[in-house]
């Protein structure tokens, strides 16, 4: 019970701070009003970001499903729950950054919350997991994955890099190519369907805001989501007894 409610008020403090920084806004600025402030090819539609809602309701059913008498004692919960507190506090932490535009300092702080991520789901799959204990991370690991490396991107237009006299076209289409490759490297290696098709509704998202703008983007965008679609289907492992990293069957229940 202890376990429940400690990250029961972790999501909470996520999705209240999440909250005040468009309603406030924090610092004056919403989050989106900052990033589209710079024309960062490689971020997504306005639209997109509605992920966060979806991400925040699997958070949540996961962690009253882990109260339940018949989950309390399984690894799968017992031992993510101090390392979703410390990716709470990141998400709440990179908001303030974000916000106070110390944007250097948000891609440190995106990255530690994409490792917390990263351990929880490594974590999760050692311990024998259902698709539904697993389904919540696949799907913030993905969303934060691209954010990441959104997030990199918008720091580096911030400071000016001139990107080794290369477009920011082409740096956008090498940034899809790269994530394309994460994607479809997590769907053969990990058995997971759920974590690519995050990029698939990122890339859609990022072709619509470049739309008119930047025809070559939005070409790739679409093309590598098709990519990612065929992926999911054809890129299995013939031994689909183990996930990964020594884990069990992953079984749908």
């Amino acid at each position: 019970m202890k376990r429940l409610i400690v990250n029961l008020l972790a999501l909470i403090a996520v999705v209240v701070v999440n909250t005040l920084a468009n309603t406030l806004p924090i610092n004056g600025l919403t989050t989106g009003d900052i990033s589209n402030r710079l024309n960062v090819l490689f971020t997504p539609a306005g639209y997109v970001f509605s992920i966060w809602s979806v991400i925040y309701f699997l958070l949540l059913v996961w962690i009253l499903r882990g109260g339940l008498r018949t989950q309390q004692d399984r690894g799968v919960y017992r031992n993510t729950s101090t390392l979703f507190v410390i990716s709470s506090l990141l998400n709440i932490t990179w908001i303030f950054m974000w916000h106070y535009e110390l944007f250097a300092v948000s891609v440190a702080v995106m990255l530690g919350l994409l490792t917390s991520v990263i351990m929880i789901y490594v974590v999760i799959k050692r311990n024998n997991p259902t698709f539904f204990d697993r389904l919540p991370f696949s799907v913030y690991m993905g969303w934060v994955s691209v954010a990441t490396i959104a997030n990199i991107a918008y720091t580096l237009n911030h400071h000016e890099w001139n990107g080794f006299g290369l477009s920011s076209v082409f740096w956008t289409i090498l940034l899809l190519l790269v994530a394309t490759a994460l994607a479809l490297h997590v769907r053969y290696h990990e058995h997971d369907w759920v974590y690519p098709l995050v990029f698939i509704w990122a890339f859609i998202g990022i072709g619509v805001r470049n739309e008119g703008e930047a025809s070559a983007v939005v070409f790739t965008a679409y093309v590598l989501s098709a990519v990612i679609t065929v992926g999911i289907f054809l890129l299995r492992k013939k031994d689909h007894s183990k996930i990964g990293f020594g884990s069990k069957k992953l079984k749908f229940k």
